[in-house]
C-alpha cells in the first residue's frame, strides 16, 4: 500500500503470517512467493500506522505545510519476503507517481516501522543501519537489538525482553514460585530470553530453572511430545513460554493429548493476548494463565478510520493484490476475481458490503496494544521531523552548526532527532527513547478467565513498569486473579521447601541452587530467619535456643546458698562454728578444772578459735564469685588453717617439753616453751602465711573469671587462681607445718597412756593430712563449681577431723566423767576403775 507525500515513511507489517515457496529448478522460471493465512490484526497494525499518519496530516500543530505519505509492505511471516521489502523501502521503488505537478519521482523513504519479528529486524538492522536508516519496531522485543555499537539506528516504542524477563522474575518473587519451567522459541528471540533470564534470575536470587527447552521452529511432533512429557513429570508447577503463535498451539495440543493439567501457565507479551490460544479445547488447561501484555491504549478516531476502508473497484493497484482487496475477500468470504469460484458456488465482491453488519476480529478496538505501539511509532518519528525542521539555520546540531532540510533531508540527520525525542499521547503515557533506543517500558498483567458461558476474558491485574525516578514497579491486585486450581489459590512451585529459622540449606550435589536439604544448626550457632545459608555463632555470654533460632543469656553456674548441695555446706559450716563454740563456752566455763589447765588452756582457746575461723571462711567458697571474695578466700582459708595447725605444732612441742622435764635433769627444756615463747612462734609461723597470702594477692590477684571450657551451653564462674605459683605455696606451707606437727606427735606417740594427748594429736593430723592428701587430685579432677565443693568438703572435713579428735575425748570427760577431770587421775595416781 502506498501513499504519496513530501516525506514518506515506510513499514513492514504481518498481514500473511505464513507462506509458501515454489520449488526451484535450472529450468523453471523463477516465481515469487504466495502469501497464505490472512491476519486481520496485522491488516489492522498496517491500518493504524496510515490512520496516524492521516491523523498528523490534518494536525495544523505538527508538521505544518509537510505531508507525510506511506508505503507499507507485507512481510508475509517469511524473512526473506521481509528483508526484500525493507530493501525495497530503502532504496526506492520501481513504479513512479506524482510527487508535485512539475516532478516526477519517487521521494526516499526517510524511516520505516517494523519489523513484526526480532529475527527480521535484526536482519533489516544489520543492513540499514549501514546507512543510519532510522527504524522503530512496534513489536521486536529482542534485548540484543540494545546493542547500538550494533545497531546505531534501532528504535522500539515495545520494552526489549530484558525488562519482560524482569518484570517476570518480579512476578515469581511475588508469589514465592522458585521452581519454574522456561520454553522457548528456536530463534533469536527465544535464544536471548533464556539467556536473559538465566542471567537475571541468578543475579536475583528469585529462583532456579527445572528446565530448559527449545521448541523446534519446523514442529517436530517427537520433540514437541517429549517436551511436554517432561512438563508433565516435572515437580515445577510453573511454566513460562516464550514462543509465536503457530509453536504455542502445536505445544498445547499435545498439552491436550497427554492431559496436563495442573500447571501455572505464564506467557510472554506475544502470546498473552492470542485469541487463536483462547479456544473451548484449550481454555480447560490455560484458564487462569497470567501473561505479559503490551500496554494497552486507546486511539480515539481509529474505528471511524477503519469503517472508510473500502477495496479499489478497478484492481488495477498492484495487479489486484492489495492488501485491502485480500481483507475485502477474507472478511466476506467472496472474490473480486471469479476464475471458477461463482460457479463453485462463492460469492462474488461487489465492494458494497458493509463492514459494520459483519462480525469480524478487524473491528475489535477493546485491547489496542501493538496497535498502539504502532501509533507511537509513528507519532515519534513525526515530532522527531518536526523538531528538525524547526531547526534556526546557523544554531543546528550538525557540521557548522548547519540545520537539515525538505529539500535534502537524510536518515541519520532524524536519527539524531529520534533519539531526543519525548512527548506524550493522548492517553497520557510519555514517549522518549534511552541511550540504548528503547522506549520508557511499561506491561500489562493480564489473567484468562474461561467463563461460565464459554467465552474467553482478558482483565487487567496489574502493571509493570520503569520510571525514571522509582526504577522498576511491580503493582499487582492477587485478589482479581482466577488460578485454575481446587484450591483457588496460587500453587506452590518450589524445588526444596523453605528451611525454617534454626537450620540452614545445605544445596544437593549437582543439582540447582533452589533443591536443598535441610540441616539443623549446630550447638551455639542459629539462624533466625527463614532459607538461611549459614548458621550465625552466638556471641560469646550466650548459647542457642533448643530451637536454634535465637541465643539465648548462658546459664551461669557457681556453688550457690540456694542449691541443695551449698544448703548442706552452709549448714554443717555453720555446725562446725556452732560446737565450737560450744566447746569453747565449755573450756571456758570449766577453765579452773585439770582437764583444761593442764591442757595448755591459753593454747586450747587459740585452737578453737582458729579452727571456729576454719569452719566460717568456708563460708567464702559459696556464693556468686566476687573481686573481694575471691581474694578473701584463700587468705582466711591460708592463715585460719595456718594459725590452727601451728597451734597443734606448739601444743605438741610443749607436750614433748614437758614429758622430757619430768624426767632427771630435763627441767632446763622447759624455759624454751614458756607462755612468750608459744605466743610469739605461732604469730611468727602465722605471719609467715601471710607475708606468702600478700606476695600472691600483689603479684597475681585471684578475680572472678567465667570459664566456658566445661560447658558450652554454661559459664561456669569461679574464682581463677591467678598465680597457680601462690596456691601451690599456701598449701605446701600448711601441709609442711601438717607433716611437722604429725611427725613430732608421732614420736612422742610412746608417751603413758595416762599423757594421751599426743596420741589425740597424731590420731588428729593423720586425718588432716589424709583429707588434703585426697583433696589434690579431687580438686583438680572437679569441674565448675564442684572444685569449690571439694574444697568446701576438705575445710569441713579436716577442721571436724581436728575438732574431734582434739577436743572430743575431754569434753567426754569433762561432761561425763568429772571423776577423771582431777589432778590425780589426770597424773595416774588414785584412778579409779567403774
Amino acid at each position: 500500500m502506498h501513499k504519496p507525500g513530501d516525506v514518506v515513511l515506510g513499514g513492514l507489517f504481518e498481514v500473511h503470517y505464513t507462506s509458501v515457496f515454489p520449488e526451484r529448478t535450472f529450468t523453471s522460471e523463477p516465481q515469487q512467493p504466495s502469501c497464505k493465512g490472512f491476519d486481520p490484526p496485522g491488516f489492522r497494525h498496517a491500518m493504524t500506522m496510515a490512520f496516524a499518519i492521516d491523523e498528523i496530516n490534518k494536525n495544523s500543530n505538527l508538521l505544518p505545510n509537510v505531508t507525510l505519505g506511506y508505503s507499507l509492505y507485507d512481510n508475509c511471516g517469511a524473512l526473506v519476503i521481509g528483508f526484500s521489502g525493507a530493501l525495497s523501502l530503502a532504496s526506492g521503488r520501481e513504479e513512479q507517481f506524482l510527487l508535485q505537478q512539475n516532478c516526477l519521482g519517487t521521494p526516499p523513504v526517510l524511516a520505516i516501522v517494523g519489523d513484526h519479528y526480532s529475527t527480521f529486524s535484526i536482519a533489516t538492522s544489520n543492513v540499514l543501519g549501514l546507512y543510519k536508516m532510522p527504524i522503530v519496531s512496534y513489536f521486536a522485543t529482542c534485548s540484543c537489538l540494545s546493542d547500538r555499537q550494533r545497531f546505531p539506528s534501532f528504535f522500539r516504542t515495545i520494552p526489549s525482553d530484558s525488562f519482560q524477563v524482569r518484570a517476570m522474575i518480579q512476578i515469581l518473587k511475588r508469589f514465592g514460585w522458585t521452581w519454574v519451567g522456561l520454553i522457548v522459541s528456536d530463534d533469536d528471540y527465544g535464544h536471548h530470553v533464556a539467556q536473559s533470564f538465566q542471567s537475571d534470575l541468578a543475579q536475583s536470587g528469585g529462583g532456579c530453572l527445572a528446565y530448559l527447552e527449545v521448541l523446534p521452529w519446523d514442529s517436530d511432533p517427537n520433540e514437541v511430545k517429549r517436551i511436554v512429557h517432561l512438563i508433565k513429570t516435572s515437580t515445577a508447577r510453573v511454566v513460562m513460554v516464550f514462543a509465536h503463535k503457530i509453536h504455542m498451539i502445536q505445544l498445547m495440543e499435545e498439552v491436550v493429548r497427554q492431559d496436563v493439567k495442573g500447571r501455572q501457565w505464564i506467557t510472554s507479551e506475544s502470546l498473552t493476548t492470542a485469541t487463536v490460544l483462547q479456544t473451548p479445547r484449550l481454555m480447560p488447561y490455560l484458564n487462569g494463565t497470567l501473561g505479559i501484555a503490551i500496554r494497552r491504549g486507546e486511539i480515539p478516531g481509529l474505528r471511524k478510520f477503519l469503517l472508510q476502508i473500502c477495496p479499489d473497484q478497478n484492481g488495477n493497484n498492484n495487479n489486484g493484490k492489495n492488501m485491502v482487496r485480500q481483507f475485502w475477500e477474507y472478511t466476506f468470504q467472496c472474490k473480486f476475481d471469479p476464475a471458477g469460484w461463482v460457479e463453485d458456488g462463492g460469492a462474488l465482491c461487489t465492494g458494497q458490503e458493509d463492514i459494520e453488519n459483519v462480525e469480524t476480529e478487524f473491528l475489535d478496538l477493546s485491547n489496542l496494544r501493538p496497535e498502539y505501539n504502532v501509533y507511537k511509532a509513528v507519532y515519534a518519528l513525526a515530532h522527531a521531523l518536526d523538531d528538525m525542521l524547526q531547526c534556526e539555520p546557523g544554531r543546528g546540531p550538525f557540521s557548522g552548526h548547519s540545520c537539515a532540510t525538505l529539500q535534502r533531508l537524510e536518515p541519520w540527520q532524524l536519527v539524531h532527532y529520534l533519539q531526543k525525542v519525548n512527548f506524550t499521547t493522548p492517553f497520557g503515557d510519555q514517549v522518549s527513547f534511552d541511550e540504548n533506543g528503547d522506549a520508557l517500558p511499561i506491561y500489562d498483567i493480564m489473567n484468562w478467565l474461561w467463563l461460565p458461558d464459554g467465552r474467553t476474558k482478558l482483565q487487567n491485574v496489574g502493571v509493570v513498569k520503569r520510571s525514571a525516578f522509582k526504577g522498576e514497579e511491580l503493582t499487582i491486585d492477587e485478589d482479581k486473579i482466577i488460578w485454575n486450581f481446587l484450591s483457588k489459590e496460587p500453587p506452590h512451585s518450589v524445588c526444596s521447601e523453605s528451611c525454617p529459622p534454626g537450620t540452614r540449606m545445605a544445596t544437593k550435589k549437582g543439582e540447582p541452587v533452589c533443591c536443598f536439604d535441610c540441616i539443623p544448626c549446630s550447638e551455639g550457632k542459629i539462624s533466625n530467619k527463614t532459607d538461611s545459608t549459614e548458621c550465625i555463632i552466638c556471641p560469646e555470654d550466650f548459647w542457642s535456643s533448643p530451637q536454634r533460632d535465637h541465643c539465648v543469656p548462658k546459664k551461669t553456674e557457681f556453688l550457690s546458698y540456694h542449691e541443695p548441695l551449698g544448703i548442706c555446706l552452709t549448714s554443717t559450716s555453720l555446725l562446725g562454728t556452732f560446737i565450737c563454740v560450744v566447746v569453747l563456752g565449755i573450756f571456758t566455763y570449766h577453765r579452773r578444772t585439770p582437764m583444761v589447765r593442764t591442757n595448755n588452756s591459753e593454747l586450747s582457746f587459740l585452737l578453737l578459735v582458729s579452727l571456729k575461723l576454719c569452719f566460717l571462711c568456708s563460708l567464702l567458697f559459696i556464693g556468686r564469685p566476687s573481686v573481694w571474695t575471691c581474694q578473701l578466700r584463700h587468705v582466711a582459708f591460708g592463715i585460719s588453717f595456718v594459725l590452727c595447725v601451728s597451734c597443734i605444732l606448739v601444743k605438741t612441742m610443749v607436750v614433748l617439753a614437758v614429758f622430757k622435764a619430768s624426767k632427771p635433769g630435763g627441767g632446763s627444756n622447759l624455759k624454751w616453751f614458756g607462755a612468750v615463747q608459744q605466743r610469739g612462734t605461732v604469730f611468727v609461723l602465722t605471719c609467715i602465711q601471710a607475708a606468702i597470702c600478700s606476695a600472691w594477692i600483689v603479684s597475681a590477684s585471684p578475680e572472678p573469671h567465667k570459664n566456658t571450657q566445661y560447658h558450652n551451653d554454661k559459664i561456669v564462674y569461679e574464682c581463677a587462681v591467678g598465680s597457680t605459683v601462690g596456691f601451690a605455696a599456701l598449701l605446701g606451707y600448711i601441709g609442711l607445718l601438717a607433716i611437722l606437727s604429725f611427725l613430732l606427735a608421732f614420736l612422742a606417740r610412746n608417751l603413758p597412756d595416762n599423757f594421751n594427748e599426743a596420741k589425740l594429736i597424731t590420731f588428729s593430723m593423720l586425718i588432716f593430712c589424709a583429707v588434703w592428701v585426697a583433696f589434690v587430685p579431687a580438686y583438680v579432677n572437679s569441674p565448675g563449681k564442684y572444685a569449690d565443693a571439694v574444697e568446701v568438703f576438705a575445710i569441713l572435713a579436716s577442721s571436724f577431723g581436728l575438732l574431734v579428735a582434739l577436743f572430743g575425748p575431754k569434753c567426754y570427760i569433762i561432761l561425763l566423767r568429772p571423776d577423771r577431770n582431777t589432778r590425780k587421775a589426770i597424773m595416774g595416781r588414785g584412778t579409779t576403775k567403774s
